[in-house]
């Protein structure tokens, strides 16, 4: 197991810990008496009306505590691992397995998706720590916030692990019925339902994991997502993950994000030489 937490934690989660900007008040920022930022006022809406879900979000939080309950002796290997920002209690509780909710047993994977897992711990290099950019849902879920910039025609969404970025078009096309080239992060389409943004995503590639443990996704994968701002501090996101390739059923998270007022998104690169010296795995 600690060989298959190696392949992730090693690839993905060497960029450093977040950071934010220092003494930069956000303007437009409802705030508290004592100049606190008021993160249960009313969200703020566009000039067409709709919920605004622009700024920098992290997601909830799992503590130390509740991820050694979740996953007992896994989390005790993972702790081995000296990886900036890969300390325990920085994550989502979906980080490590994407498929949490289900009783091992129960889990809805085909046979040849955990074969898939065995042979990328097999031929893990060690060596060569920055494989690629997080993809979904892992860019979702690690300790580095996102950034959110909502226009009517297209909402971008940043991550700051990979320094990389997905567009979701709202402007009323529809998703393309072939993808010539996949992704890390697929191609989304947007459309509101009332005061909830629901996202389609497909045109995925299969080249990262789904979460720590190596879960994997195909180029069939299609993801829908419901974004819900319910006041200014936070965003409600629901994930659907539908991939008959490598899952017998669709499976759904929830992961509830925060906004982080006056902070912004650093760059965060992955350096093989600098990062070798975290090398653990054996």
């Amino acid at each position: 197991m600690r060989r298959v937490i190696g392949v992730a934690i090693l690839s993905f989660l060497s960029t450093g810990v977040q950071a934010q900007w220092l003494n930069f008040p956000t303007p437009g920022t409802p705030r508290t008496r004592d100049g606190k930022p008021d993160l249960s006022a009313p969200a703020p809406r566009t000039a067409e009306g709709r919920p605004d879900l622009s700024g920098v979000w992290m997601h909830e939080i799992t503590t130390p505590e509740e991820m050694k309950r979740l996953y007992g002796a896994v989390i005790d290997e993972a702790i081995k691992v000296d990886v900036p920002g890969m300390e325990i209690g920085t994550q989502h509780k979906y980080a490590f397995n994407i498929l949490l909710d289900f009783k091992p047993e129960d889990a809805p994977i085909r046979p040849e998706a955990r074969e898939l897992m065995a042979r990328a711990a097999a031929a893990f290099d060690g060596a060569n720590v920055c494989v690629g950019v997080p993809g979904i849902p892992l860019a979702d879920l690690l300790s580095e916030p996102m950034k959110i910039v909502q226009s009517p025609r297209v909402t971008v969404v940043m991550y700051e692990a990979g320094n990389s970025y997905r567009q979701i078009y709202t402007d009323g096309r529809s998703l393309p019925k072939e993808i010539s080239f996949p992704s890390y992060l697929g191609y989304s389409t947007g459309r509101w339902e009332r005061d909830t943004l629901i996202v389609e995503t497909i045109g995925f590639n299969d080249k990262v994991p789904m979460d720590v443990m190596g879960h994997p996704r195909s180029e069939s994968m299609h993801v829908t997502e419901r974004f819900r701002r319910r006041d200014f501090g936070h965003l409600d996101v629901e994930m659907t993950f539908d991939d008959p390739k490598i899952y017998t059923k669709p499976f759904t998270i929830k992961v509830p994000h925060t906004l982080m007022a006056d902070a912004d998104i650093f760059e965060s690169f992955c350096d093989n030489e600098k990062d070798r010296a975290h090398l653990g795995q054996k």
